[in-house]
């Protein structure tokens, strides 16, 4: 009994909604990482050129498909890293306690913020499929903008994509506007150093640790389950009890399960995996980080041409160590779930296993310091000041100099003056 118990044990951690998880949220993580980096390098490409273009909506007036043009790139400074768990713990006691009263609001915002998230994501799609067919020009749209027949056509398909969910509410499109927000929260959010990201993942672990495990002795509810398990009504429903609309007129519409997670059923259908995005976003944020660290370095290193770090040291990226550590730290969860049988805090174990063998690579790399406080600050801007300070030292040393000269040819001019005179008086 003991060795079938094992077995049983064993292959549930092995089971299709498990291995479905892993391999869903790794992608999504490298996959939003690698869009952050090519937006990045677009724009150092534009700067080059002399054509630097703001953040903005759509890319008006531009005939450039830059997907950093599309929406605002945030970066998270101290304060904002310190004050995220507080705000996040708000909006949850809000969804908690209110949640009858705020739930069909919170799912229009969350069915727009999806259908943009998830037209970001078809966009390359759609950017490969038009291209041959449709030169890359802009289609204007009065007040609205200009966009191309890539961005409209992702539009389209990530609108038609949320109205079948509306009217499913099918598991598996709940899943594809999750990715959708996953990848362009990773995308479109920076964390600007290695100071910013331990404290905002610190912060976020005791967030995660405190309303998962502790929430149920002061509201005599696990809060945090509660409000990722609990469905809202639907849109449809709501509007046609509003409108005393007849029974076959959005009555018969299921309960939505909104996209603040993942989930994968098992192979006998029996019980769901679920992830929430958080656990997936906010690891994600720090391995977009140094993945933008891992280029900048070896970019920097190749303009400089030195070797960089020499050694086995030298071949392992921050990238690839900070991925396993999440490979690992997300098994580690999985593990600690099934023994303890309940939810545990997902964040309570990415999070050492992410963040700890990054500090200890980078203090072995050397590169500590400087990730830690400014890690792409280039000395371009300190060179040329230096370069400026020289010149003008140079030039105000010329200046004295002539000056100097000058001065002395006027004392020359006057003595041999002087001595001309005397020397016609004494004839």
């Amino acid at each position: 009994m003991a060795e079938q118990g094992y077995s049983s044990w064993a292959y549930s951690l092995v089971d299709s909604s498990q291995v479905s998880t892993f391999l869903i949220s790794i992608l999504l993580i490298v996959y939003g990482s690698f869009r952050s980096l090519n937006m990045d390098c677009e724009n150092q490409e534009k700067d080059k050129d002399g054509n630097p273009v703001p953040n903005g909506a759509f890319n008006n007036g531009n005939t450039n498909n830059s997907e950093s043009h599309i929406f605002g790139i945030q970066t998270i400074d101290s304060t904002q890293a310190l004050f995220l768990p507080i705000g996040a713990s708000v909006s949850l006691l809000v969804m908690f306690f209110f949640f009858d009263s705020v739930q069909v609001v919170f799912t229009i915002c969350t069915a727009v913020l999806a259908t943009i998230a998830f037209a970001f994501l078809l966009l390359p799609m759609c950017q490969y499929l038009t291209r041959p067919c449709s030169p890359q020009n802009k289609i204007s749209f009065g007040c609205c903008g200009r966009f191309t027949l890539a961005e409209l056509l992702s539009f389209s398909l990530s609108v038609m994509l949320v109205l079948i969910w509306v009217l499913t509410g099918h598991w598996l499109l709940m899943d594809a506007l999750a990715m959708g927000l996953c990848v362009a929260m990773i995308a479109f959010v920076r964390l600007p150093s290695l100071k910013v990201s331990c404290l905002l993942l610190s912060g976020l672990l005791i967030y995660d640790v405190f309303w998962v495990f502790f929430s149920a002795y002061i509201f005599n509810s696990n809060v945090m389950v509660k409000v990722a398990t609990q469905p809202a009504d639907n849109p449809l429903d709501v509007l046609s009890r509003k409108l005393h609309l007849g029974p076959g007129m959005g009555r018969d519409v299921p309960r939505l399960s909104l996209p603040g997670k993942l989930v994968f059923p098992s192979s006998t259908g029996s019980h769901f995996s679920m992830l929430g995005i958080g656990d997936i976003v906010m690891p994600g944020l720090l391995l977009c980080f140094v993945l933008r660290y891992d280029n900048y370095k070896k970019q920097a290193s190749g303009e400089a041409g030195g070797p960089g770090t020499p050694g086995r040291m030298g071949r392992v990226s921050y990238f690839h160590c900070t991925l396993i550590g999440y490979f690992v730290g997300l098994l580690t969860a999985t593990v600690a779930s099934r023994i303890h049988r309940a939810a545990q805090p997902a964040l309570l174990y990415l999070v050492p296993f992410t963040l700890l063998p990054l500090l200890t690579m980078a203090y072995l790399k050397g590169d500590l310091r400087r990730m830690w406080s400014e890690p792409f600050h280039t000395k371009a801007s300190s060179s040329r000041f230096l370069e400026g300070t020289c010149s003008s030292e140079t030039l105000l040393a010329q200046t004295k100099a002539l000056s100097f000269a000058s001065k002395a040819a006027q004392r020359k001019v006057t003595w041999t003056k002087a001595r001309s005179l005397e020397d016609s008086e004494q004839f």
